[in-house]
């Protein structure tokens, strides 16, 4: 399984790793961020969860907000790559998480269906200017490259895109219930041993801490899979392993029916996640925004962050390119 990492402050770099979480023995894998690959876009549907089965009418309160198109068809098509538990994934057949389920609080709001495609990542963008999406919601990071259509190296490669932010997410420290050894930072981590997944930018952040930590010192121990790591950690062989907000905030939720893990003081290098929209579709965007605001409001976008155990990445009302 090829899993994503994120660094959500920065022009973000990609890479290929395997996640795996110990669920009451079973080994569930994960997705773990926003990550660059290089695969030629291929995509699949997959009958979408909770999102795909809400088909409302002109009734709901902000569907003359919506382009005409929408109004006729009653459809947006959503672009997602369902391999990144808890914001998206797939489960017998249906692509359910956050994702979905905010897709299906917005679409009460607006009086249409999200039906959501399965994709790969790097091709999301891409649906949009050929029409195969009209959105993209997959737990992308909103950056300014991605807003004015650049690549990692600043190349132009596409005309950009608009970002409606839903989500902040960062990197979490992943502790042992009980937190043992008070980790709340990474400063906390010098003179320990720390777990993490080799390759992935959470080994470079702890190289990094190695660093600062000067004297102190600290012991980084790699492995094949974010699995291995966490399984370091339970066994009291490391003080904590690194992940994205959300993923590490899934583990503790879902390991050992939530007796094993918990997650450490506040996410480091936090930035959003956003509905990528053309930015010739203004006025879709625009209806997305008041469609967020308003499950804000209501308290439904609470209720789902609650079911995922995400709820340190909530906001509290939605902004249009907010990313950096």
């Amino acid at each position: 399984m090829t899993a994503r990492t994120t660094r959500p402050s920065a022009a973000l770099t990609r890479l290929t790793a395997v996640a795996a979480v110990a669920v009451a023995g079973t080994l569930v894998l994960t997705g773990c961020g926003d990550q660059t690959k290089k695969d030629k876009d291929t995509s699949s549907s997959v009958s979408p969860g909770a999102s795909g089965s809400t088909a409302a009418s002109g009734g709901a309160p902000l569907f003359s907000k919506l382009p005409k198109k929408y109004q006729d068809s009653k459809t947006i098509q959503v672009g997602t790559d369902a391999s990144y538990a808890p914001m998206e994934q797939t489960e017998g057949g249906k692509i359910v998480g956050i994702d979905p389920d905010i897709g299906d609080a917005l679409s009460k709001q607006l009086g249409v269906t999200f039906k959501f495609t399965n994709g790969k990542f790097d091709g999301l963008i891409t649906s949009l200017s050929t029409g195969r999406s009209d959105i993209v919601m997959s737990a992308m990071s909103d950056t300014k490259a991605r807003q004015e259509g650049l690549d990692d190296k600043g190349k132009k490669i596409g005309k950009g895109v608009d970002f409606v932010d839903y989500y902040t997410s960062g990197s979490s420290l992943l502790v042992k219930k009980g937190n043992p050894k008070g980790i709340k930072t990474l400063a906390d981590v010098c003179g320990q041993t720390v777990a993490v997944q080799r390759g992935t930018i959470y080994e470079d952040a702890f190289k990094k801490q190695k660093t600062a930590c000067g004297s102190k010192g600290l012991t980084i121990q790699p492995f094949d899979t974010d699995s291995e790591a966490q399984t370091r950690v339970k066994a009291g062989g490391a003080v904590a392993d690194l992940n994205d907000t959300p993923v590490a905030a899934y583990i503790a939720q879902k390991s050992g029916n939530g007796n094993d893990f918990e997650v450490a003081g506040s996410p480091a290098d936090a930035g959003p996640f956003g509905i990528a929209v053309s930015k010739d579709n203004a006025q879709l965007r625009d209806a997305l925004k008041a469609a967020m605001d308003a499950i804000i409001a209501d308290g439904t976008y609470a209720k789902v962050l609650q079911k995922w155990n995400a709820t340190s990445g909530a906001i509290t009302a939605a902004a249009i390119n907010g990313g950096s």
